[in-house]
């Protein structure tokens, strides 16, 4: 996940860069006279890695935008903290600012997701973020609950 604008034009560049890596490594391997199937066995991991890093990039624009996926029993809940900072155009080292912690500490929380992340401590995120969330209870069991 990327969670920084840095880390986000880093991205950027390698997802450039690695498509001209594949324009290159496909015309190589179709200078060697391969079939086409050994072609596409041999390419099948370059393109998996750049999709995924394409991805990534994607995913962080689509948080820039707000848009956030919904979480369920507070999965996820950790992932949704770093969106909404994402989403409000805030670095790490913001976030750290308002909440008097170390940018390293805020850094390490979200490499982590915030596991383990007491309620308290996501109501002071969400404070310092100036943010509300809100929740609803969806009875799972055929029994309403009882």
């Amino acid at each position: 996940m990327i969670r920084s604008e840095a880390e986000y034009q880093v991205a950027v560049q390698r997802v450039g860069d690695e498509a001209q890596r594949l324009k290159q490594q496909q015309a190589k391997l179709k200078e060697l006279d391969l079939s086409k199937e050994e072609i596409k066995r041999a390419m099948d991991p370059l393109r998996s890695f750049h999709e995924q890093l394409a991805e990534e990039v994607s995913s962080y624009e689509r948080l820039k935008r707000g848009e956030f996926d919904e979480i369920q029993n507070f999965e996820g809940l950790g992932r949704l903290l770093v969106a909404v900072r994402i989403s409000q155009g805030v670095s790490q080292r913001e976030l750290a600012d308002r909440l008097s912690v170390h940018e390293s500490q805020v850094s390490r929380d979200e490499r982590n997701e915030y596991r383990g992340i007491t309620v308290e401590r996501v109501n002071r995120i969400l404070e310092a973020l100036q943010v509300e969330l809100l929740s609803h209870v969806t009875s799972v069991g055929g029994n309403g609950g009882r």
